[in-house]
């Protein structure tokens, strides 16, 4: 895939933010005698122009009304929103020029060409057929070849671009990608990620939902994670990351050893079925040069160490399993 920086109506002057929400809420009122839900509780949140952004949180986070709020397919309970400085209610159409929502569901029309589809989406979006980027977007996105194949013949994957491409006929400054590898390929997961690459290099706003937390921890540079409609934590990768505190230590004794020493005593410390010894520590109060010295006086003679870091699971893991406590 090659990729062609999507212009935003406007590019000069663009505010810092791509997207801002200011005590976001959004409530389902209750049906059959059942109570109301509230989705979003107060949600502030700002997605920099420019970033590649990750939104996070288990299912029923509320995710989902979030980015239907942004798409303008949920109306909002209180609080505003907007993007590129448009606020989605006091403009609801220039707010939607600004935007590509690539939804989680495969949503087309069977009956549409791959060519069709392209042309009826930026129909709707009012762009001129002399500014329309139809060829390009199905080359981009590897459809070019299948441009007269009805929708409906295409594969699963083949749909998934689809949506891609869809998305991208208006050429919006900010793409919102729900879940977009789900169920896909390895090869259109690599050629997706290189694609979007590329256009967040070129200064698209990237905003991404997925469970895959490898994706986002490779992708993003901000993250953000939703737990019960609120917002638990929201930084850069690595700073929230280094929150955690935590890392562990890997030693492979030279002999095997039947115990922990017991100069390990009071540490989170094991052996593991390789007869390794895996101590997990605090690095702001604690040296892995001082867990080794232990090792040495134990008489334990070391062959080989490790460290591993904590990772975007193991952050996302204790945030969403504490509830609605920030890091």
């Amino acid at each position: 895939m090659t990729a062609r920086r999507p212009e935003p109506a406007s590019a000069q002057h663009l505010p810092a933010n791509a997207i801002e929400l200011k005590g976001l809420e959004k409530i389902y009122r209750g049906t059959d005698g059942q109570p109301s839900k509230q989705a979003l509780k107060g949600i502030d949140l700002e997605v920099p122009r420019g970033s590649f952004f990750a939104l996070l949180g288990p299912n029923g986070a509320g995710k989902s009304t979030l980015i239907n709020i942004l798409a303008g397919l949920v109306v909002k309970s209180a609080g505003s929103v907007s993007l590129f400085g448009i606020d989605i209610e006091r403009n609801p159409r220039r707010a939607r020029l600004a935007i590509g929502v690539v939804p989680q569901e495969l949503n087309f029309d069977p009956f549409f060409t791959a060519r069709e589809a392209l042309e009826l989406q930026a129909g709707l979006y009012g762009v001129p057929r002399s500014q329309r980027r139809t060829e390009e977007i199905l080359a981009a996105v590897g459809l070019l070849d299948k441009a007269d194949a009805y929708a409906r013949l295409l594969s699963g994957g083949m749909r998934r671009r689809l949506l891609v491409a869809k998305a991208l006929v208006h050429s919006p400054p900010v793409v919102i990608l729900d879940e977009p590898t789900a169920g896909v390929d390895v090869e259109l997961r690599r050629s997706l990620w290189a694609y979007m690459r590329q256009l967040n290099a070129q200064g698209v706003t990237v905003v991404l939902t997925t469970h895959y937390l490898e994706e986002a921890e490779q992708l993003c540079d901000r993250i953000a994670i939703i737990n019960h409609g609120e917002v638990v934590a929201c930084d850069t990768k690595d700073t929230l990351i280094r929150r955690l505190d935590s890392k562990e230590l890997l030693v492979t004794p030279a002999e095997r050893l039947q115990a922990l020493p017991s100069s390990l005593a009071g540490l989170d410390a094991a052996l593991d079925e390789q007869g390794r010894v895996r101590i997990r520590y605090r690095p702001s109060g604690t040296r892995a040069g001082e867990l080794l010295d232990r090792l040495r006086d134990a008489g334990v003679s070391i062959a080989d160490i490790a460290t591993r870091e904590a990772d975007l699971e193991e952050l996302f893991v204790r945030l969403t399993s504490q509830g609605s406590q920030a890091a």
